[in-house]
Order: C-alpha cells, then sequence, then structure tokens
C-alpha cells in the first residue's frame, strides 16, 4: 500500500469522527472567508465610490474622528480648482437619512450640485422620455427632487416620477441611477442645497472631490495636495486609495473581521487537535507496529500531518463554497441590498484556505509529536 493511500483509509475508517471534524473545519473556515470577504467587500464599494468618478484626490477637515462626518466650507471647491494642474472639483455633502413612510432607516444620501460633472458618470432613467433623451445633469434648479439608486428604488418599489418624503417633505424621484458602486446604488442622490436645507448645514459641504490632469507627474500630484492643504492648516488631502483605506469605520471592520475569525480559527485548531490525539491513542498499536517493522519517526509524523493536511484540504474547498453561498444569501438580505457585494475576492479565498491548512498543522503537531516518540515496547506494552 502506499504511503498516500494509507493516508486516505486511515481517515476513511472512521467516517462519524471525520465527518464531524470536516464539519468544524469547514464551519471555521467558511467564517473566516465571509467575515473577511465582507469586509473587503465593504472597503471595494466604498472605494468604487470614487473610482467610478476617476477622483484623485479627497479633501476633507483634518482631527475629524470620521472622516465622512467632516464639515468643510463649499467653496472650497471654487478655491481648489484655482490651483495649476487641477481639472476639475465637486462638492460632496454625505448623510444619513431615512425614509419612514416606507419603513427603510439609514439611507446613504449624498448631496450634489445638479450640474456637477459627476452625474456624468451614472447610467440615468429619467421620469419620461423626452427627460431621459436630454441632459441628465438637469433636475430644473428644483431643490424637492431626488435621484435613487437602482438598488433603494428596488426596495422601496419607486419609479422615476413617483414621491417619496423626507423629514415629512415630499421628494419627486427625478430619475433611477445606476453605478459601477454597489454603495452608490443602494443610495439616494439629493441637490445640494436642498440636502444642506434639510440637515440645517447651508454652506458646508463633507469633502470636495479632486480630478487632476490625467498627465500630471506623481511627484507633481503631491505637490498639488501640499498646495491644497496651504490653503487651510485644517485640511487633509489624500489620494482616494489612502482616503478609503485610513477611514475609521473600514479599520474597524476589518480588524472585528479578523478578530472573529481568529476565535473561529481557535476552535477549529482545537476540534484538530482532539480528534488527532483521539487517532493516536486508538492507533497505538498501529503505530507501534509501524515503528517496530522500520519506520522512521518523520515517517510517523508525515502519516499524522497527512492526514490532517488532507482534512484541512477538504474543509477548505468546502468551507470556500459555503461561505460564497452564504455571502450570496446574505446580499440577497432586504436589510443589505445595495451595500454588501455578493462576489469574494480570490485573494480572500486564498486566506481561507491558507487559514485552513495552517489550522491543520497546528492542530496536529502535539498528536504528530507524541507518535514520533512512542516506543514498539511501550505501545505492545498498552495493548497488554
Amino acid at each position: 500500500m502506499r504511503f498516500t493511500s494509507l493516508i486516505w483509509k486511515n481517515l476513511r475508517r472512521r467516517p462519524f469522527r471525520t465527518g464531524l471534524t470536516l464539519f468544524a473545519l469547514s464551519s471555521a473556515i467558511a467564517a473566516v472567508v465571509a467575515l473577511l470577504g465582507i469586509a473587503r467587500g465593504f472597503q471595494d464599494s466604498f472605494a468604487d465610490v470614487y473610482r467610478s468618478h476617476a477622483v484623485d484626490i479627497v479633501v476633507s477637515r483634518q482631527g475629524a474622528a470620521d472622516r465622512l462626518s467632516s464639515s468643510v466650507d463649499e467653496t472650497l471647491a471654487r478655491r481648489v480648482s484655482g490651483i495649476p494642474n487641477v481639472e476639475k472639483t465637486a462638492a460632496v455633502l454625505l448623510e444619513t437619512l431615512s425614509l419612514e413612510d416606507e419603513g427603510v432607516y439609514g439611507v446613504p444620501a449624498m448631496g450634489i450640485d445638479t450640474d456637477s460633472w459627476m452625474l456624468d458618470s451614472y447610467q440615468m432613467e429619467r421620469q419620461s422620455p423626452n427627460e431621459a433623451a436630454g441632459d441628465p445633469n438637469e433636475a430644473e434648479g428644483d431643490p424637492n427632487v431626488v435621484f435613487l439608486g437602482v438598488h433603494l428604488a428596488q426596495r422601496l418599489e419607486k419609479r422615476p416620477g413617483d414621491v417619496v418624503h423626507l423629514f415629512d417633505e415630499p421628494f419627486t424621484i427625478d430619475g433611477v441611477f445606476t453605478s459601477r458602486s454597489t454603495w452608490e446604488n443602494g443610495s439616494m442622490i439629493v441637490p445640494l442645497s436642498g440636502l444642506q436645507a434639510l440637515t440645517g448645514r447651508e454652506g458646508q459641504v463633507t469633502y470636495v472631490n479632486v480630478v487632476i490632469d490625467p498627465d500630471v507627474a506623481p511627484d507633481e500630484a503631491s505637490r498639488i495636495v501640499s498646495d491644497i492643504e496651504a490653503i487651510d492648516a485644517k485640511l487633509l488631502a489624500l489620494t482616494t486609495e489612502e482616503f478609503v483605506a485610513t477611514d475609521t469605520r473600514m479599520q474597524i471592520a476589518s480588524a472585528m473581521a479578523w478578530m472573529t475569525s481568529m476565535i473561529a480559527v481557535l476552535i477549529g485548531a482545537i476540534g484538530t487537535l482532539n480528534t488527532m490525539m483521539t487517532s493516536v491513542i486508538e492507533r497505538t498499536g498501529e503505530i507501534g507496529i509501524l515503528r517496530a517493522i522500520g519506520w522512521p519517526r518523520r515517517r510517523v509524523v508525515g502519516m499524522i500531518l497527512g492526514e490532517s493536511c488532507l482534512l484541512s484540504v477538504i474543509a477548505g474547498g468546502s468551507g470556500v463554497l459555503l461561505a460564497i453561498g452564504l455571502t450570496w444569501m446574505l446580499s440577497r438580505s432586504p436589510a443589505v441590498a445595495g451595500i454588501l457585494q455578493a462576489s469574494i475576492s480570490p485573494a480572500v479565498i486564498a486566506q481561507g484556505l491558507g487559514i485552513g491548512l495552517a489550522i491543520g498543522m497546528i492542530g496536529a503537531i502535539i498528536p504528530a509529536v507524541r507518535a514520533a516518540r512512542m516506543l514498539p515496547t511501550d505501545a505492545f506494552r498498552d495493548l497488554a
């Protein structure tokens, strides 16, 4: 019998115990992959808010505990646009609103000027064929209109021309938009002046998006950042990737995902340790015979580690499939529709498989060392 065949046979001899171990390991790996995938999905979805508009620099208030709640003067956009090599700017006000009549709470709302270039990045379904054929940036100067992301519109079962109420005021849905960003597809756009009036933040915005000339060298981009911050010492100008990566909520989500994953990893490692240790104890006589016929210690260690690694590989594959299925189901939930992406990146899958293999190795080290130290005479004495 080949060495690999012996490893497979040892696992098949105890199907119930092997099945329980696979279930525990698969659950642990599924938890790791799902949690890390969700955290990465939130970060990617948030980053797509800026990538979809080709934003290079985001300017916010320095020292704000949460950058998305920072506040700067909306005239900053005009001042920044005067800096050399700045192509265009856009002031954005972010708020969280509720549609109480529809029973939907915590909806992200973006306040954007109705003539802003940012609206060019959306595919817009308008109120009527005539408006749809026209300029989607024009909302006829009416602040009491709103644009819904496609996922939010589906959740509310609303179409262009319908009415929603914000703070008991009627707002006409002037259009339904589709964005590259999942987060934006679950949000709404309100004319900047209208959202400022609703929230009592007249003249204020959350941040300013900046697009620089495409032919600007990297060192010039750093100079533009310095020039922006020179306008006001309280300003913080960051590249899009830096703005997203250092956001407090993204960091908290990632940290919580890793902490929860480590608990799952610990449980999986303990389960593997228990299974492999029990297996070694039950096979005392078998291991003693293998040692008596000349098996070296490293071969015994290899057998135990091989069994554990094979379990981890099988559990890794099933755990990844389980995580993909759970994430897909969660993304279809009305509570997170339009916020959570159903896809899990290959990098997260690789991390999950690597962690699963590490669980198998860690859980099998002590049983493998115990089996390797076993002397044939001691094994036969235990059988007597």
